[in-house]
């Protein structure tokens, strides 16, 4: 009974040690046609629908400058992409990106960017760049006119992966 005991831990102790390995890599398998190597390239990413499909936001986003020698490891990352409302009210559509960059003093808070469409069908662009980026995130959703997302929107639901330094 104590070796089982011992054997559990000792594999509960490698699960805990591969833990992030093995989230991030069944993030990155699950959805491995979105999440753009940390290597450089471009790589398409979405549809990603709101719920119910009443917003859709897809796009490009791009990596270079991978910065290994940070921990974590940053780059450079442009998005360009379309959301586009779907619904037949008064809704618009959302499509709001996490980027988790890292600050001269080593800290990896994130920020939000927002880009709204309100015209029905008609799909809006946009375009962002920001640097020392070591994860990008999407989340769609579909609100009401606003300044900016609600945070049922922000906090409610799974964010997409769309880039990974890490």
């Amino acid at each position: 009974m104590r070796a089982s005991r011992t054997i559990m831990i000792a594999v509960t102790a490698g699960l805990l040690t591969a833990a992030p390995v093995t989230v991030a890599s069944a993030s990155a398998s699950a959805s491995a046609d979105t999440v753009a190597p940390a290597t450089g390239g471009e790589l398409g990413w979405g549809p990603t629908y709101a719920p119910g499909k009443r917003a859709v936001a897809k796009g490009t986003l791009t990596s270079s400058g991978l910065n290994k020698a940070r921990i974590p490891a940053t780059s450079t990352v442009a998005v360009k992409g379309r959301v586009t409302d779907l619904t037949k009210g008064q809704g618009c559509g959302w499509a709001v990106f996490r980027i988790s960059y890292r600050t001269n003093d080593g800290n990896v808070p994130f920020k939000h960017r927002s880009y709204l469409d309100c015209s029905r069908g008609t799909p809006r662009a946009f375009a962002f760049t920001d640097r020392n980026v070591a994860l990008v995130e999407l989340k769609v959703c579909s609100e009401g006119r606003a300044s900016r997302p609600s945070d049922v929107c922000l906090y409610a639901g799974t964010w997409k992966i769309l880039y990974s330094s890490l």
